[in-house]
C-alpha cells in the first residue's frame, strides 16, 4: 500500500516569516509593529511602510535567516516516518530565495532529501493527499485535504481546517494513522 503524501509549505509554516518581517522592520525603522496589528491584513499592508516589507523579499539573506517555526522540525521528522512528505515552496517569484531556501532547509531540516523539495511558481500543479499552507491562493485549488496554518494574514479565513501550531498538526495526523494489519 502506498504511503499518503503531505505537501508542506515553507514560509509561514516551517519558517516563521511573520516574526522575521517584524524583526527586520524594527531593525530598519526602529518601530516594533505588534503582531496583532497584522491580523486580517495582507502581509505588507499591516506595516506602516509596506514597500519596505516588499523590499525585504528581494534582499539577499532574508529567506536564509528566517527563524524556524517552533515544533516544526520534530513534527516533520515524525510525519516522514508514516507519510511521503514534500516541501512545496513558491520560490521563483523571488529568484534569490531559491538557493536561500535550499540552504535553509539543509541547515534546519537536514533529514529532508533534495528529492522531496519542490520549488515552483503556482502550487496548482501539486498533487498530494494533504496540503499544509498559510495561503488561500494555494489551498483553494488543491484537491486533497486542506490544512490552514494560522498566520495573521489569514485570520479571517473560515473555510479550512485551521491549525495554530505544529503540536496541533501532529495531533491531527496522529488521529489519521491507520494501524497496520498484523
Amino acid at each position: 500500500m502506498a504511503r499518503k503524501r503531505i505537501a508542506i509549505d515553507m514560509d509561514g509554516v516551517m519558517a516563521d516569516i511573520v516574526s522575521h518581517y517584524i524583526d527586520w522592520y524594527a531593525k530598519r525603522t526602529g518601530e516594533l509593529v505588534p503582531v496583532e496589528r497584522l491580523n486580517g491584513m495582507p502581509e505588507p499592508t499591516g506595516f506602516p511602510n509596506g514597500e519596505l516589507i516588499r523590499e525585504f523579499l528581494h534582499t539577499p539573506g532574508f529567506f536564509r535567516t528566517a527563524p524556524v517555526m517552533p515544533g516544526s522540525q520534530e513534527a516533520v521528522k515524525a510525519l516522514m516516518e508514516e507519510y511521503e512528505v514534500f516541501i512545496v515552496s513558491a520560490a521563483v517569484e523571488f529568484p534569490q530565495s531559491l538557493s536561500e531556501k535550499v540552504e535553509w532547509l539543509n541547515e534546519h531540516f537536514p533529514f529532508i532529501s533534495w528529492k522531496n523539495m519542490v520549488f515552483c511558481g503556482l502550487k496548482t500543479i501539486v498533487q498530494a493527499d494533504y496540503m499544509i499552507d498559510d495561503y488561500d491562493k494555494n489551498l483553494r485549488y488543491f484537491n486533497g485535504e486542506r490544512l490552514l496554518f494560522s498566520q495573521p494574514h489569514n485570520a479571517n479565513y473560515t473555510e479550512y481546517n485551521r491549525f495554530d501550531n505544529w503540536e496541533q498538526i501532529a495531533a491531527f495526523f496522529a488521529k489519521q494513522a491507520v494501524p497496520l494489519a498484523s
